[in-house]
């Protein structure tokens, strides 16, 4: 499949995706020691939810329009504030007509100290992320293939931060090198964060994937330290587009897993079809 961010700016795998990048950033902010963010695949960072590609599919009206305009507990509403708030930082008032990439999200949320590479190889992406980014001096856009990469930045020299892999999924290998890659990032860096996110269209090699990186955190000592998330929309039908996405979380927050569970449960209504979505949050294992 192919899964470029311009087609799918602000659907329901985005939501989830920068729910989750919010949540963990702001974990990182309880201590003053600087993180680095490295986005594997940046794209480019800024999406007009009226241009040609985000209007082919409206994806976004189904995705973010909805849960902005959704109504949550206190609990979960407070812990979803800080992502909504990032997204309307982006937009005139009262109005929804700009999605932000995860680069510009986690730019967001930098700190002084902290600092973010995105790799984007593609140029009309990464000439637009490096204009969204112009003249900012804590945030390095690079012109090279993140699977290439993503083990040469690791360790960075904050010893400290998060590695978010978000592939487009253009090669039918993707998931076998995504595992690959992790691996082989991980053995230089097993005290990072980590955040792979996968389309789910087959069970088999979702199942795969998640249990080859369990596996690997396993190796490293850290059993149990691989968070696996699924969200569904729709049950899976023959023909139709992506219903359900996932991510793999490696060495998540302590807290992450509750703040999931709360905020989790709330978003099926808003962003399922017909009230039908559901999702799994479980420790994946070897």
């Amino acid at each position: 499949m192919n899964y470029r961010h311009a087609f799918h700016a602000g659907n329901f795998a985005d939501v989830v995706k920068h729910l989750v990048l919010v949540r963990i950033l702001t974990y990182l902010h309880d201590k003053p020691a600087a993180f680095r963010v490295i986005d594997s695949h940046a794209g480019a960072g800024r999406y007009d939810l009226a241009g040609s590609e985000a209007t082919r599919g409206g994806e976004w009206l189904t995705g973010i329009a909805r849960v902005m305009a959704a109504r949550f507990s206190p609990e979960a509403g407070a812990l979803i504030a800080p992502y909504l708030d990032i997204v309307r930082a982006f937009n005139p008032p009262g109005k929804l007509e700009v999605y932000p990439g995860s680069p510009l999200i986690a730019r967001a949320l930098l700190r002084p100290q902290d600092r973010m590479t995105a790799c984007e190889l593609a140029d009309g992406p990464r000439k637009a992320l490096i204009d969204a980014l112009r003249r900012d001096e804590q945030a390095r856009v690079v012109d090279l293939d993140g699977w290439t990469a993503l083990p040469a930045f690791v360790p960075p020299n904050e010893r400290r931060g998060l590695v978010l892999i978000d592939p487009p999924f253009e090669q039918p290998d993707e998931f076998e090198r995504l595992a690959a890659v992790f691996a082989e990032t991980f053995a230089k860096w097993p005290t990072g964060i980590y955040v792979l996110w996968y389309p789910v269209k087959s069970r088999r090699a979702t199942d795969t994937l998640a249990r080859q990186v369990a596996a690997v955190t396993a190796a490293q000592g850290a059993a149990d330290k691989c968070l696996r998330l699924e969200f569904s929309v729709a049950p899976a039908a023959e023909g139709q587009g992506l219903v359900s996405c996932g991510l793999l979380i490696v060495n998540p927050p302590w807290t992450l897993a509750a703040e999931l569970r709360t905020i989790l449960p709330e978003l099926q209504k808003p962003l399922g079809r017909g009230g039908a979505g559901r999702f799994r949050l479980e420790v994946a294992k070897p």
